[in-house]
């Protein structure tokens, strides 16, 4: 089991072959050295010596008994691999009978293992005959599609040896032959490729008779079980490893057997019909069977030619015994005893499609019952059904056409010269817009609206929204005549308007299919238009006054080509670049909308809610007033006034807007000069102490009692070394002495008070990291005139000045520091004091010292 060499096989003998046929012996090797193709010599005893027949590398090896049968080809080696070859014997014969052995020459280095084996051939008499039936060789048969045969086969063997039949019947099928059922050697039923379902179901049949016979019985023949039939027998022999093999086959052509095929098919091709009128149809079967059998029919209706009869209508169908299905418009009658006829009464529009008919052949049984044979369905028949079309034409006219914007319009689509209409037809109309252009583009129509069969609307997508709103109307006036009302026309309705009316034809089923469109010609919905002009003139009624005083100004407004215009006006102002309350410069102060409701805009001071007042004087003039003017009022002061028309809806369109001339007010005094600076006598300061930081206000000009000033004061900070973020406000303190904060995130807290009539001190308790930037403050000067009323004067901003926040070092590391070396110098002292004791008294011990002579050192030669 663990050595390794060469290993010659042939087959296990003996081989029992028969007298007559074609022997093939394999012979193979394995497990050898050398070149991978190996050579093979073949010898043959009969009783002891052994004599030459063939070599795959030596031609001179043949004996010369065995050279006429090698030349001729009746005995030479095919080589199926590189180590295996078999040896072919055609017509071999009882002279061929005994030992076979298979030679290799050795290749290997060293000599292992079989180089030859042997094989015992046993050659046996022809025993096999197979016939076909008694009467003659080959009959044949002419069968109706459905039909039932039988043919038989009989095949017998004498052979001394125990062997084994293996019966196929066969089928040509072209140039090949085609298994169809078998029979096998070991005694089994086997139905060849396409044939299993038919063997299952019983119409395909093998049964064995008397006499060595071997019937096929096929049931249910189409035209595909015609050809030439044959009986194919194998005879079969177990060798000694217990394997089949074959050792003969012989077979005979039984029978030609060819099947008419039972055609269904409808008489007629494609149909045209025009509707109300009646459709003929005929369904003929074609074959040419002569016995007893009923048709049972059936007629489909679907509406494509590939639909499958599980997809398609049942019209009617009349059964084996002609009982015919029931129905009001549809007749189905028996002409003669292959035609069947579909009779369609007054047809309509929906009956276009595609007709076919089914056809099944039932034959008797001899129990009395009917068996259906074959089934076969038609080709589809395409049947066009026209539908009546009525004549008429269609007008459209515009009853009311808008001159200006907003105004109504009305189109009227009637139905003229009405012929050959029928009670059951109906019109319908549908609306479309396309845009007018003057050129030649072709614009796309877009759908308004339509009606159903049932005169139910419709809307598209456009103006789908004005539809529901009712801005667009649609109505049916009369049995002819549809209109079409748009409340209030935009510019963008400008445009061709047409109509089409639509005829519906009423069908069996009461149902109503649209039979004709008619369309109209376009009208053009279109007015002259003029361009919106609106002028504003602003007229200051008083041409002087002084702070304290009632500002007074009037707005005129004048307007062409705008149909019963009214107008909205809003004041606005243009302060000084000085005054930051508006980013761009421009304060919407009071507004008045075309229905003279007065709004407040911009104006967000509480003392003076009332101080401003816009009121309509005429249609067509407005005043605005403004009491106890300041010095921040300064500046250029506007009237904006839009014009507004009436729209759709009782809504207002916006038409156009003015821009009136700027009034100025301007104040014309010498009073005092206010300059503000921001002053700290420690800017840098460490964490955890107190930052003061100053805001002084100094006077110029006139002098001023303390009692008659007053300040807003704010504090504000910008987190950065560069002024490129946004101020925080820290804290304001206004001119009544009220301080306000704003919340803070850090434990920093702050403190601003007023310490003189002209200095605000901000502290800041407790400084953090987050504390440091830039501040500075923003200064509100409130000056009392001479009458009394107090006067703000404009913002003053003061330079900033960087506030900077230090760690103190030595005071935040000296604890630590102290405590450290305190005890690094208590532990080591303690570790020397415990190291002194340990050698002292603990770890002390006797040493003995070993007394050492001194000797001479040793020669080199003693070494």
């Amino acid at each position: 089991a663990f050595c390794r060499g060469r290993i010659v096989r042939v087959p296990k003998g003996p081989l029992i072959r028969v007298v007559g046929t074609e022997v093939a012996i394999p012979c193979s090797v394995s497990d050898y050295d050398g070149p991978s193709e190996q050579n093979f010599d073949w010898e043959f005893s009969r009783e002891t010596d052994f004599v030459r027949i063939v070599s795959t590398w030596d031609s001179t090896f043949t004996s010369e008994e065995y050279q006429k049968r090698v030349g001729r080809g009746d005995i030479k080696l095919r080589r199926s691999s590189n180590d295996a070859v078999e040896l072919v014997i055609r017509n071999i014969q009882p002279a061929d009978q005994g030992r076979y052995k298979c030679s290799t020459p050795s290749t290997d280095a060293t000599v292992q293992g079989n180089y030859d084996a042997e094989v015992q051939v046993k050659v046996i008499s022809d025993g096999l005959s197979v016939s076909g039936s008694k009467a003659r060789s080959s009959t044949s048969l002419r069968l109706s599609e459905g039909d039932s045969f039988k043919l038989r086969c009989s095949a017998i063997t004498t052979s001394p040896e125990h062997t084994h039949l293996h019966v196929t019947w066969q089928l040509r099928s072209g140039s090949s032959w085609q298994d169809i059922l078998s029979l096998t050697h070991e005694g089994k039923f086997q139905p060849g490729p396409g044939y299993e379902e038919r063997y299952r179901s019983g119409d395909v049949r093998l049964d064995t008779g008397a006499n060595d016979t071997y019937r096929l019985s096929v049931s249910q023949a189409s035209p595909v079980d015609g050809g030439a039939y044959r009986c194919l027998v194998g005879e079969w022999v177990r060798g000694a490893d217990g394997s089949w093999q074959k050792i003969q086959e012989k077979s005979v052509e039984i029978a030609t057997v060819s099947v008419q095929r039972t055609d269904v098919v409808i008489s007629t091709s494609n149909v045209s019909v025009t509707e109300r009128d009646s459709l003929d149809l005929t369904c003929n079967i074609t074959t040419d069977r002569s016995g007893i059998f009923q048709a049972e029919v059936m007629w489909y209706f679907s509406a494509s030619p590939d639909d499958t009869l599980s997809d398609a209508q049942l019209l009617l169908s009349m059964d084996h015994d002609s009982v015919v299905s029931d129905s009001t418009l549809i007749s189905l009658s028996h002409v003669d005893r292959n035609s069947y006829r579909l009779l369609v009464r007054d047809v309509d529009v929906e009956d276009s499609g595609y007709y076919f008919c089914e056809a099944a052949i039932w034959v008797p049984l001899h129990n009395g019952s009917w068996h259906k044979v074959v089934e076969r369905t038609s080709a589809p028949v395409s049947v066009v059904v026209t539908a009546l079309e009525p004549d008429y034409d269609v007008f459209l006219n515009a009853s009311k056409t808008p001159k200006f914007s907003d105004d109504p319009t009305e189109l009227s689509c009637r139905i003229t010269n009405v012929q050959d209409t029928e009670a059951n037809i109906r019109f319908t109309v549908s609306w479309y817009y396309r845009q007018h252009l003057p050129s030649d583009d072709v614009v796309a129509e877009e759908l308004l609206a339509t009606m159903d069969a049932d005169w139910t609307l419709i809307p598209g997508d456009r103006g789908r929204e004005r539809i529901q709103n009712g801005e667009i109307i649609f109505s049916k006036k009369s049995a002819d005549t549809f209109s079409l009302r748009i409340q209030w026309t935009s510019e963008s309705d400008r445009g061709d308007y047409f109509c089409v009316i639509s005829a519906w034809s009423r069908h069996r089923n009461n149902s109503w299919v649209k039979s004709k469109d008619v369309a109209s010609a376009p009208v053009y919905v279109f007015w002259a238009t003029q361009d919106y002009t609106l002028t504003v003139e602003a007229v200051k009624l008083k041409p002087f006054f002084v702070a304290g005083h009632t500002f007074e100004m009037t707005c005129k407004v004048s307007s062409k080509n705008i149909k019963t215009p009214r107008y909205s006006v809003l004041i606005t102002a243009e302060k000084p670049l000085t005054d930051q309350s508006s980013p761009n410069g421009t304060t919407r102060i009071i507004s008045l909308n075309q229905d003279s409701v007065v709004r407040l805009e911009d104006w967000t001071d509480q003392t003076r809610v009332d101080g401003v007042v816009l009121e309509k004087v005429q249609e067509n003039e407005f005043r605005y007033r403004m009491y106890q003017t300041q010095i921040s009022d300064a500046g250029l002061y506007r009237c904006v006034v839009t014009a507004w028309s009436p729209g759709g809806g009782g809504m207002w369109r916006e038409a156009v807007n003015g821009l009136s001339n700027p009034i100025q007010i301007d104040f014309q005094t010498s009073g005092p000069v206010f300059n503000v600076s921001v002053h700290s006598d420690s800017p840098t300061i460490y964490q955890g102490e107190v930052a003061d930081l100053l805001c002084i206000v100094t006077t110029e000009g006139m002098p001023l009692e303390p009692d008659d000033m007053s300040f807003d004061v704010s504090w504000f900070a910008v987190r950065s070394f560069a002024l490129d973020r946004e101020p925080i406000l820290l804290a304001s303190l206004d001119r009544r002495g009220i301080v306000s904060q704003s919340r803070r995130n850090g434990s920093s807290d702050l403190s601003l008070e007023r310490i003189s009539p002209l200095e605000f001190r901000l502290r800041v308790h407790g400084c953090e990291d987050h504390d440091f930037g830039n501040h500075y403050c923003v200064v509100t000067p409130w000056v009392r005139s001479a009458t009394g009323v107090w006067q703000r004067e404009p913002d003053i901003k003061a330079k900033p000045i960087f506030l900077s926040v230090k760690m103190d070092v030595l005071n935040a590391f000296k604890y630590p520091l102290l405590i450290g070396i305190g005890l690094a110098t208590v532990i080591g002292l303690l570790s020397c004091l415990i190291g002194y004791c340990s050698s002292r008294w603990c770890c002390k011990k006797e040493v003995q010292e070993t007394r050492r002579e001194r000797r001479r050192l040793m020669s080199m030669e003693m070494d």
